[in-house]
């Protein structure tokens, strides 16, 4: 274990209370205009999939777990859990659909993704942040609008719903952020 102060935690960090291990899922440094700076950490518990929120000055210390963070291949889900391999060894690894939570939608063969596992458990994921998808259902353009105008519901080809530009017509490749599905931009391929 690894003492660190609560300002440095961030996304994905995994850190240890009273000897149960939490995953960090938001972290928050808030500075009020009068008193002390504080930390605001939503976490949820490893072992049974709690979630709490604590709140830390940003100079108290905070003892972080130790976590291998490695390049991991989704290979497959099933009932068991979704499937990566490990390309070093070819070890394989099982993980809970609670670890990957709604970033499933973003899962495809062969998807390269960075696993966090402490003690062979993985207990957090980090997507590529950017994904290139197809609009399969969304608006016709209206004739006159402006590229600047307000966006217009679409959905992906992975099931997740985004807003796009006014512009952009079903069958055109976009690309999203994994965090939010956010639109950034047309594809260029």
């Amino acid at each position: 274990m690894v003492k660190v102060i609560a300002s440095t935690l961030r996304k994905g960090n995994v850190v240890d209370m009273d000897g149960k291990l939490y995953v960090v899922l938001t972290a928050e440094n808030i500075h009020p205009g009068k008193g002390t700076p504080v930390t605001q950490l939503d976490m949820r518990r490893i072992s049974d999939g709690t979630k709490v929120s604590e709140r830390y000055r940003t100079t108290e210390q905070v003892e972080r777990a130790l976590v291998e963070d490695r390049p991991h291949t989704f290979l497959y889900s099933d009932g068991e859990g979704f499937h990566f391999m490990n390309p070093e060894n070819y070890d394989q690894l099982a993980v809970s659909p609670d670890v990957i939570g709604e970033q499933a939608a973003y899962l495809s063969d062969g998807m390269q993704v960075h696993l966090s596992v402490h003690d062979g458990i993985a207990i957090a994921i980090e997507l590529p942040q950017r994904m290139v998808l197809e609009v399969v259902e969304t608006e016709p353009a209206m004739k006159g609008q402006t590229a600047s105008s307000s966006y217009k519901p679409a959905i992906l080809s992975n099931g997740v719903r985004s807003a796009v530009p006014p512009h952009i017509a079903v069958g055109t490749r976009i690309v999203v952020m994994t965090a939010d599905g956010s639109y950034v931009e047309r594809a260029k391929d």
